[in-house]
């Protein structure tokens, strides 16, 4: 896979379903740590879509600079140019809420029958926390556990769809005469609401696909400053992950698109509930 010319750039694969046919076309063609990285990014595509050139060649077993080349031999200016395509196909899965509600109609008719929607996000709430009795650790939410209840105080890290999460655990916290401070980004003032935080207190960050930047950036910020961070996600390749000294993996099903928060707000409660105890103990 060398170097394209101008030709070859032009012929670049547009969106994510052109690449994988492009990438299935060449496979036996291509030298082996290119078919590597291929088959990594085909297995991991929110992984490519939201990681650094560094995490995903460490990830996929490859040197950076094998990125670079794997992105200018499919036709790509860079690979910032091959990620676009990665992060475009999470938009087009995740679509705005007229869109899904437009598809809803489709499939249910017209017009959405109540206990058609009833059924389906009960049936989502329910299938949510089956998954997360099976991907959640014990050991791994006893460390979450005993992180956040040293610490002098919580930081609160959600934003967009989960920010009530994290709201609640203000809540909760604030009810249960445990000291936590709620990142609400107000202004985009999260880098210095997050500034007051020291290593002696803990970042609580909740982030599922498609990850919030503001999220992203201030957990990686806290781990920079060496400040424990516990990251609720939804995948080993999140991108809270490279920065979480613990971190709980949340698979929340979906209906119509419209993903159920049930799972994430019983382990909410959960954690919240389990910090009081454990502070309690000492």
């Amino acid at each position: 896979m060398e170097a394209p010319s101008q030709a070859a750039q032009d012929a670049a694969p547009e969106d994510f379903e052109s690449l994988k046919l492009v990438l299935l076309q060449r496979r036996e063609s291509l030298p082996k740590r290119l078919k590597q990285l291929a088959a990594f990014a085909l297995e991991h595509p929110e992984e490519m879509a939201f990681g650094t050139v560094a995490g995903i060649a460490e990830h996929a077993g490859v040197q950076p600079s094998t990125l670079i080349r794997f992105a200018k031999g499919l036709g790509y200016d860079g690979f910032s140019h091959l990620q676009q395509i990665f992060r475009d196909r999470l938009r087009e899965r995740f679509p705005d809420y007229r869109e899904r509600l437009q598809s809803l109609r489709s499939s249910e008719g017209r017009h959405v029958q109540a206990t058609a929607l009833l059924d389906g996000f009960t049936e989502a709430a329910a299938i949510s926390l089956d998954r997360m009795r099976d991907s959640v650790s014990p050991a791994e939410f006893s460390r979450a556990i005993a992180t956040l209840a040293k610490a002098d105080t919580i930081y609160l890290l959600g934003a967009r769809r989960v920010f009530p999460i994290s709201v609640y655990c203000a809540y909760a916290f604030g009810k249960l005469a445990v000291r936590s401070i709620l990142i609400d980004h107000i202004a985009q003032l999260g880098p210095e609401q997050l500034a007051t935080a020291s290593p002696s207190d803990a970042v609580l960050a909740i982030s599922f696909t498609p990850y919030a930047p503001v999220t992203v950036d201030l957990a990686a910020t806290a781990a920079r400053r060496g400040i424990p961070v516990v990251a609720i996600t939804d995948s080993a390749f999140s991108p809270l992950v490279s920065s979480a000294d613990v971190w709980i993996e949340i698979a929340e099903a979906d209906f119509g698109a419209f993903r159920s928060l049930s799972a994430s707000f019983a382990l909410a409660m959960a954690l919240v509930v389990g910090v009081a105890e454990k502070r309690a103990e000492s």
